[in-house]
């Protein structure tokens, strides 16, 4: 009875997650032999440790390395002292001299267990494998094609979950990560499997500690990827993971020591950084908040360019007046053409009534990048925020939670959260390549949505955000030459502002705790005549011309599995097969 309850609530789960059900195409993993050609044929070891569990599963999982089409590995399998009889039966009938076993006599946990077999293995990459999860059988393939191309000291790919229940193995919730992402890695462990570890990395930085175990893989990356050269993301998956009622993250006792134990290795990471900055927990266990201190309290220009509509105008000028905390900012607002006596009125009003507020008449033919510019060179802070008229800040602290990042010498642009007025997501992070030049993910998610694998709770790295609500540093905004009003008048300019910053290796921010209503286009009005259209043509031909790279290569921060043809992050029918799409390499060094 116990067996057919448990078959019962598996095939429950099927059903539960069955929105997110993706097939897991087989005929995509390599053939035997597929990497016996390359110029290096690293050997590599796959650590297993032990700790009773199911013999059947540990079964599953040896034999998903013994599947492997790459052959030079090696299974290295630790069992601390496990008191699950069929699991040392098991691991005493194994005779394979490719599979070398060490049982422990009393139980240490799994950081000092792992660390023993760690020390004995020979590979020149480690990676580790759970013992009731699976390795896809080109796993360790694509792992000696991604040595031989980049030489990288750090692997990690692309995921799934799997159910086998009376109904059949099922493959749920796909995980399909960015490429390398530091704040996104800071909010929680996204790279978790396929891990590997060059081990002269290993040797440099220690193995797993102790102290931090259940979140010691964590602990692990945290520290490895300070000290790696290259960082590499396979964009496929190549591990599958379980998913049952023991695991780890269906235990509430176990959930909340890993989450304690992630939180102090993110402390950890920040102390060794010499970041200022306190690490808290959010609604979800194992997601943080790094909250950063700030340097001082620099003047911040709020520029906001308008063109009547003075009711809008009224109400973001209140939202800001009457719900921000930070005191050292000034209002900019660029009066480009206005008619109404009404806008005027409220000018001379809201002038007199505070002033940090200013109006400057800037009447020329609507070009959204050159007012912006034109503003910046007349603005007096350190910081600039670019904001429309038509939004309406939500969160007392939006200027600190955008400063935090914008201070950072290595960050460029941040951009915060904003919603439809029906509550809706309207911006999180832009992503370039969705519907051939730029979109945005989680477009019209319910506002208390957590996104694609709790996306829009985290702060993270994005390729842009929307110029609607956008800071950045003076210096930076000047490095770059502002923003292009030659060839980008209207649209696009903000994310080819974003992407010029990355061209200088800025990291940009998408930060949730900046949050903001966007009523998107009411002040200006949709381009739906014929010339605008034609005008909005233009620019995204030039676009695509300037950031043609980015285009073919895909978007580092949106795994090229999702679909571009619009923005719900829907699986992609077919994998792009172009070799460019297969991985995506960080440099720590510039190149």
């Amino acid at each position: 009875m116990a067996l057919l309850g448990e078959k019962i609530t598996q095939v429950r789960s099927i059903l539960k997650h069955d929105r997110n059900i993706y097939r897991y195409k087989s005929e995509t993993e390599s053939s035997p032999g597929s990497a016996i050609n390359l110029p290096k044929t690293p050997l590599i070891s796959v650590v297993i440790p032990v700790h009773n569990g199911r013999p059947q599963w540990l079964k599953c999982a040896i034999k998903s390395v013994l599947e492997q089409t790459y052959s030079r590995w090696e299974l290295c399998i630790v069992d601390d002292a496990s008191s699950e009889k069929g699991t040392t039966r098991l691991l005493s009938g194994i005779r394979d001299p490719r599979i070398h076993i060490k049982i422990l006599k009393t139980n240490v946990g799994i950081s000092s267990a792992t660390n023993e077999v760690i020390s004995s293995s020979n590979g020149e990459y480690i990676t580790f494998l759970d013992q009731d999860d699976e390795l896809t059988n080109d796993a360790l393939a694509e792992i000696v094609n991604a040595v031989n191309r980049d030489n990288p000291d750090l692997i990690y790919s692309d995921e799934d979950k799997f159910v086998d229940s009376l109904l059949g193995r099922k493959y749920i919730d796909a995980h399909f990560k960015p490429d390398y992402s530091p704040d996104l890695l800071l909010s929680h462990n996204y790279i978790t499997h396929l891990l590997v570890v060059k081990r002269a990395l290993i040797d440099k930085i220690g193995v797993f500690r102790p102290e931090y175990d259940g979140a010691q893989d964590y602990d692990l990356t945290l520290r490895a990827v300070e000290s790696a050269d290259k960082i590499c993301h396979i964009r496929k998956v190549l591990y599958h993971w379980r998913y049952h009622r023991g695991s780890t993250s269906h235990q509430t006792r176990s959930r909340e020591k890993c989450s304690d134990a992630g939180r102090r290795a993110v402390e950890d990471a920040i102390r060794r950084r010499r970041i200022k900055a306190k690490v808290e927990p959010t609604r979800l266990q194992n997601h943080y908040r790094v909250l950063r201190g700030l340097e001082g309290e620099p003047l911040v220009s709020i520029i906001i360019p308008f063109i009547d509509k003075h009711e809008l105008l009224e109400t973001c000028l209140h939202s800001i007046a009457s719900r921000t905390t930070y005191p050292n900012y000034e209002i900019l607002g660029i009066n480009n053409s206005s008619k109404d006596e009404k806008t005027f009125d409220l000018m001379a009003r809201w002038s007199d009534k505070d002033q940090r507020i200013r109006f400057v008449d800037y009447n020329v033919p609507f070009n959204y990048a050159e007012i912006n510019n034109h503003a910046v060179s007349i603005s007096r802070g350190e910081y600039l925020i670019l904001l429309n008229n038509d939004v309406e800040i939500l969160t007392t602290r939006w200027i600190e939670a955008l400063l935090e990042h914008a201070q950072r010498k290595e960050v460029g642009a941040v951009g915060g959260k904003l919603y439809y007025p029906d509550g809706t997501v309207q911006h999180a992070g832009i992503v370039v390549g969705i519907k051939g030049f730029a979109g945005r993910p989680h477009r019209r998610f319910p506002g208390g949505s957590t996104g694609y694998f709790h996306r829009l709770m985290l702060t993270q790295n994005v390729s842009a955000v929307t110029g609607a609500l956008m800071m950045v540093k003076r210096s930076k905004y000047m490095e770059v030459g502002g923003m292009d009003s030659i060839n980008l008048p209207i649209s696009l300019n903000d994310v080819d502002f974003c992407l010029r910053l990355m061209e200088k290796r800025y990291w940009n921010v998408f930060t949730p705790y900046c949050e903001a209503i966007h009523a998107e286009s009411v002040s200006r009005g949709f381009d739906t005549d014929p010339g605008k259209q034609a005008r909005f043509e233009e620019e995204i031909g030039y676009f695509a011309r300037r950031h043609q790279k980015i285009l073919f290569q895909g978007d580092p921060f949106y795994n090229p599995n999702l679909s571009l043809d619009d923005e719900d992050i829907r699986y992609r029918k077919q994998p792009d097969p172009r070799e460019e799409k297969k991985i995506g390499c960080f440099s720590q060094k510039s190149e």
